[in-house]
């Protein structure tokens, strides 16, 4: 999922100022599968018209109606979208995961539904790192944060302008480093 690259590091605020309308959630919908501009499946026209009622474009040549979370994991949902971001927002920033009931709790859901949604987006993120080679043997993790010194400044986890990430180092036995991911 690209979406959680974009929102990683995002404060709650500065996520709900980019993705807290429908509305905003439709925008980044529509640049994330039509990103170059929108060319109809069907015809290849693309030129298109906003369906007011609908979350839907539909093309001006042939007529076809293509909605914006067809063939995504967020097609034929009930839910608003704002949820479902909501809940990519809640997953990609906890260190240590979320079970289904917190997830509930954080996005006003009953537990069964934030399972399935739990449950749809982690097999998004498995589905796009399935081609991606894997580590394996002896692998050594550890967070760390990002920053260089400032005078008068808060030392530690808690200083202003620095950013965390997590490192992946698979080493030989002779714990010689191989791959890094960070």
């Amino acid at each position: 999922m690209k979406l959680a690259a974009k929102v990683r590091g995002l404060s709650e605020p500065a996520f709900r100022a980019r993705f807290g309308t429908e509305e905003q959630c439709l925008a980044v919908l529509f640049t994330m599968r039509w990103g170059r501009g929108f060319t109809c499946e069907r015809c290849g026209c693309r030129k298109y018209s906003r369906m007011k009622s609908r979350k839907q474009v539909q093309c001006n040549a042939c007529k076809h109606q293509t909605g914006f979370t067809a063939g995504t994991i967020f097609h034929s949902t009930k839910l608003p979208l704002t949820t479902w971001f909501r809940a990519i927002y809640e997953l990609t920033q906890a260190k240590g995961g979320v079970s289904s009931i917190e997830l509930a709790r954080r996005l006003g859901v009953r537990q069964p539904t934030a399972w399935l949604i739990k449950q749809k987006l982690m097999s998004a993120m498995e589905e796009r790192d399935a081609g991606k080679s894997k580590m394996s043997g002896r692998v050594e993790i550890d967070d760390a944060y990002l920053g260089g010194v400032r005078s008068g400044g808060k030392r530690g986890r808690g200083a202003a302008g620095k950013t965390p990430f997590v490192a992946a180092v698979e080493t030989s036995l002779d714990r010689q480093p191989k791959r890094l991911k960070l």
